[in-house]
């Protein structure tokens, strides 16, 4: 069973910025792709960016120009920088990472990301 576990959340002032990390228990490589969701109180899930094997990435229109992930094969992480944040990013971020054509589907227990002044 593959595990991940996020790790950089926090409370932090609007305009402020935050790093988190994901790091699997399983090479990144072997994932197909990977990615951050998030989940507000009262709302549903959703997807905020995702970064294949190729490297092509995907980002929510709210996060665009704002947030940037990446990976580091050394360390074993997929990351997400966040900057210029707003109080309605505030939210538990997920890590998430699939294998294309397989049943996998792996989730991270979360990290709360808190902006407010």
């Amino acid at each position: 069973q593959v595990q991940l576990v996020e790790s950089g959340g926090g409370l932090v002032q609007p305009g402020g910025s935050l790093r988190l990390s994901c790091t699997a228990s399983a090479r990144i490589s072997s994932f197909s792709a990977m990615g951050w969701y998030r989940q507000a109180p009262g709302k549903q899930r959703e997807l905020v960016a995702t970064l294949t094997v190729l490297g092509s990435t995907n980002y929510a229109d709210s996060v665009k120009g704002r947030f940037t992930i990446s990976r580091d094969y050394a360390k074993n992480t997929v990351n997400l920088q966040m900057n210029s944040l707003k109080p309605e990013d505030t939210a538990v971020y997920y890590c998430n990472a699939q294998r294309h054509g397989t049943p996998d589907d792996y989730w991270g227990q979360g990290t709360q990301v808190t902006v407010s002044s």
